[in-house]
């Protein structure tokens, strides 16, 4: 994510993002880091402002405050949402225009790991479909693949780049 940020977006000491469903602030603590830009996490957690650059937040709601602004969205819990369609649209409008969505994704996503705390599920090859079903022209999709190190887990990481 950091390298494709700083890309992108050359003038990175400028940039603002989100990183929906923050837990404890690790992936907004890391990409601030890396790529010394303000990064703001939520959490539905009353825990949530427990940790620096967090607030308590429903990535559902709309924030006016973040409305077109975002250079860059990060998230790996889609499978938290209640409402997917409803949790991406307000994402895409989060972004600004050539913003980027990045939705990490796993089999462990999928339907057959979906519970009453992850009520979403989709296998990975299922995502883009789903994505352009939901959000039609306003995007482009971009796949890319890995492994995470920690876990030898095979990680899909969706590059969701609003385009109107």
């Amino acid at each position: 994510v950091a390298a494709r940020v700083s890309k992108e977006f050359p003038q990175s000491d400028k940039l603002f993002a989100l990183c929906h469903g923050s837990r404890n602030g690790f992936e907004q603590d890391y990409l601030a880091s890396k790529l010394n830009v303000e990064v703001i996490g939520t959490d539905i957690s009353e825990t949530a402002s427990h940790f620096p650059r967090s607030v308590q937040w429903d990535f559902h709601d709309v924030n006016d405050q973040w409305v077109g602004r975002c250079h860059f969205i990060y998230t790996n819990s889609l499978d938290q949402s209640w409402n997917p369609r409803q949790a991406v649209s307000t994402w895409v409008d989060q972004l600004g225009p050539g913003g980027i969505l990045f939705i990490e994704h796993t089999m462990a996503h999928s339907a057959e790991g979906a519970s009453e705390m992850d009520p979403f599920g989709a296998s990975p090859t299922l995502m883009p479909y789903l994505l352009v079903e939901w959000l039609g022209h306003r995007i482009a999709i971009e796949i890319m693949k890995s492994v995470k190190p920690n876990k030898k887990l095979e990680v899909w990481l969706f590059a969701v780049k609003r385009v109107a």
